[in-house]
């Protein structure tokens, strides 16, 4: 990471400090931020103003209603809601844009009678919650995207409603800037440690990078990848790692008629419509984590793994030209692969938003509600977001979602 000119806060004291800034950091401090109920001063510590290497600055912005789990769908479905009427939430605010839900929707695709029948039960729990998901032979595959490959395929789950992509980092800027505006203060600091009270239920202060000893009433984890390193500033390990994942956007010599759904294969591989062009990813197939600055990429994923999977799947992807590729971190939740978020239970005011493993963009409006009821009400009050407390990791009680891409 750069070096860049660390600042001092403004106050010795805050009722809220968040660290780190990007899309959950600012996610939270907004949402508190515009709850008239709270009061209070929160403080966010980002170490990298830029972003550039943050999990926020990699996304693809894609949000789906396809969870087998009906917490997770009702998180994806106030999602929708938020973006599709952005404008309205941020106060009508004519300076905020427009966010566009573009819904394409996603493809999952079966090659086998059990993931088919694990489909078809999660078409009917996101059916009852008013999800559009539909259940496809191969045939109705076929007649609707007929530029498939479909030999192996027994059939899919496809939604037209509320699912696909969104501009999300235009969502996190105006998070950001109207945090700002509500009095949320922003420094390029770091937090280096914690101090707790003597029976260590309470953090009383963090200490940042340059030695300025902050108190505070309550502290959330938004650190992304790097969880575990403030976590252990509280004497608590939280199994969260950041694992690798690539992108890549190609150009094809001969377009597709209609849009790509985010077609999830069943190699693992996923690919959709990416504007005049298409965007594919992966995770590798040997999948460690890695060291917090590691964002090299492995090109031979592209030539041995994706391209090789995509033209198979859609002929017409023979003929494509890789234009641009990155590689970004997952917050990944070695557990059971979902969030952890809300307070500890032996210290009480240390406050978890971690652990989304690529859910994070689609389940941050819902998420940074949730924890800005809990700071300020002590409860969930628009959804019930406790299934995803800590205490499930130290019970050893996965969270059961079947629909992990």
């Amino acid at each position: 990471m750069t070096d860049f000119e660390l600042q001092t806060p403004k106050q010795s004291s805050y009722d809220v400090v968040i660290v780190g800034g990007a899309m959950y950091g600012s996610s939270v401090a907004w949402f508190l931020a515009d709850n008239p109920d709270f009061n209070g001063s929160v403080l966010v510590v980002e170490r990298d103003p830029t972003y550039e290497f943050t999990s926020t600055s990699h996304t693809n912005s894609c949000m789906r209603q396809q969870f087998s789990n009906e917490v997770n769908i009702r998180i994806s479905q106030f999602a929708a809601e938020f973006v599709k009427n952005f404008r309205q939430f941020m106060g009508n605010d004519e300076r905020v844009p427009e966010l566009l839900l573009q819904s394409y929707g996603y493809m999952y695709l079966a090659d086998n009678e059990p993931f088919a029948q694990t489909l078809k039960e999660s078409q009917k729990v996101q059916e009852r919650l008013g999800a559009g998901t539909k259940y496809m032979t191969a045939e109705e595959i076929h007649r609707d995207y007929p530029f498939y490959m479909l030999d192996d395929i027994i059939g899919g789950n496809h939604n037209l409603i509320d699912e696909g992509y969104f501009d999300g980092n235009t969502l996190f800027d105006w998070w950001r800037r109207s945090a700002r505006e509500k009095g949320v203060e922003y420094v390029t600091n770091e937090v280096v440690s914690m101090t707790k009270n003597a029976n260590g239920s309470r953090i009383e202060s963090v200490t940042l990078k340059n030695g300025e000893v902050i108190n505070c009433g309550t502290v959330v984890n938004a650190s992304g990848p790097r969880a575990v390193l403030t976590s252990r500033m509280a004497g608590i390990e939280i199994p969260v790692e950041p694992r690798k994942r690539y992108t890549f956007i190609f150009d094809a010599a001969e377009p597709l008629d209609r849009d790509l759904p985010l077609t999830i294969d069943p190699s693992g591989v996923h690919m959709r419509t990416d504007g005049q062009y298409y965007l594919a990813g992966c995770p590798p197939d040997d999948d460690p984590a890695v060291d917090y600055d590691d964002f090299d990429q492995d090109h031979s994923i592209w030539e041995e793994k994706v391209w090789p999977i995509i033209a198979t799947r859609i002929p017409q992807f023979e003929a494509i030209k890789l234009t641009n590729s990155w590689a970004g971190h997952y917050a990944y939740n070695t557990f059971d692969q979902n969030a952890v978020i809300g307070p500890h239970e032996h210290v009480e005011n240390f406050v978890f938003v971690n652990g989304f493993s690529g859910h994070g963009f689609q389940q941050s409006p819902a998420m940074g509600r949730g924890i800005a009821e809990m700071i300020t009400f002590g409860e969930y009050r628009s959804i019930d977001l406790s299934q995803f407390s800590f205490s499930r990791i130290e019970r050893g009680e996965k969270f059961d979602e079947k629909a992990i891409i």
